[in-house]
């Protein structure tokens, strides 16, 4: 499933964080709760990416906290990768963090803060898991390379398990045993987005298989220049690709332990990770001679049959 918006889309969103960020240095009077809820459900709903489709499945009272949850996520996402370089990302990444901090302390001043903070306070979710990924968008700036798959699955644990651990807060389902489930599926679409997007992250001077496992499997950096995958190259991500779909399996009894809206939703991205893995498999691990997705058509069949309780 898609990670990325990019043209037209992007575009408009970077005018949406631009008003956020823009807001109050005019003059302006402050915004209200109201006003501040319909900027995060207008930037959610700007996007066309697999957000909208999981959202279709939550029950309409909680579909306001997802938009504020999103939308800080994905601004903070959009301030580490869409950033001119990395030092401008790292401002913007840090301003970001004390615009949290505020509102962990009760006075939050941008509206995508004002709508999540009201959203944090009213689960009651910690501050921990925003720090986390604020730390792992940070990491990126400085990092592009990892020795060891132990290094990359701590990576991980800052750059997607957050998300499912504020979920969990969401979905009123937050146990020690929840999240480790939680945490397996979370790493798991990171390393498919991982290796779904192998060309794209070579582009921005980023590897994310282990240096380790490159060597074992012969994988030298010459071969991520090449517009088709090498043997070795294919190999490894087959390997890995293994792993990935070994923690949607562990991960996915989630789904039998949180509320039936949030276990749709669980077993929504999860297959729609499994999907993404048979796409990389299809065109046997060719990733890049072509980025495999899954299109509109197959995740709307994923809704559908979460719907009905067949996934």
């Amino acid at each position: 499933m898609e990670s990325k918006g990019n043209g037209p889309a992007t575009a408009q969103h970077n005018r949406v964080v631009a008003s956020s960020s823009n807001h109050g240095e005019s003059g302006d009077c402050p915004l209200t709760l109201r006003q501040s809820r319909a900027f995060t459900r207008k930037l959610a709903t700007s996007h066309y990416e697999n957000f909208l489709v999981a959202s279709i499945l939550l029950p309409r009272t909680l579909r306001q906290p997802f938009y504020d949850v999103y939308a800080f996520c994905r601004t903070a996402d959009d301030l580490a990768d869409e950033s001119p370089n990395s030092e401008e990302a790292l401002r913007g990444l840090e301003r970001f963090q004390h615009q949290l901090d505020a509102t962990f302390k009760g006075s939050p001043q941008e509206p995508l803060f004002i709508a999540l903070e009201a959203t944090i306070r009213h689960y009651q979710i910690p501050k921990q898991p925003f720090d986390d990924l604020l730390a792992a968008f940070r990491q990126d700036q400085h990092r592009n390379r990892y020795e060891s798959i132990e290094e990359l699955i701590a990576y991980c644990q800052r750059s997607a398990n957050p998300v499912g651990r504020i979920v969990l807060h969401l979905g009123d389902s937050y146990t020690a045993e929840n999240c480790v489930l939680s945490d397996h599926i979370c790493t798991g679409l990171q390393l498919v987005n991982f290796w779904q997007d192998v060309a794209r992250d070579f582009a921005m001077d980023r590897i994310y298989l282990p240096q380790t496992l490159m060597r074992e499997f012969g994988v030298g950096e010459e071969m991520f220049k090449k517009s088709t995958t090498a043997e070795p190259l294919r190999r490894l991500l087959a390997h890995e690709c293994d792993r990935a779909e070994e923690m949607f399996r562990t991960g996915l009894p989630l789904a039998k332990k949180v509320k039936p809206w949030l276990a749709n939703d669980v077993k929504l991205f999860a297959h729609g990770g499994l999907q993404t893995l048979r796409a990389i498999r299809k065109i046997e691990f060719d990733v890049l001679g072509s980025r495999p997705t899954v299109g509109k058509l197959q995740q709307f069949g994923l809704v559908l049959r979460a719907l009905a309780g067949r996934l």
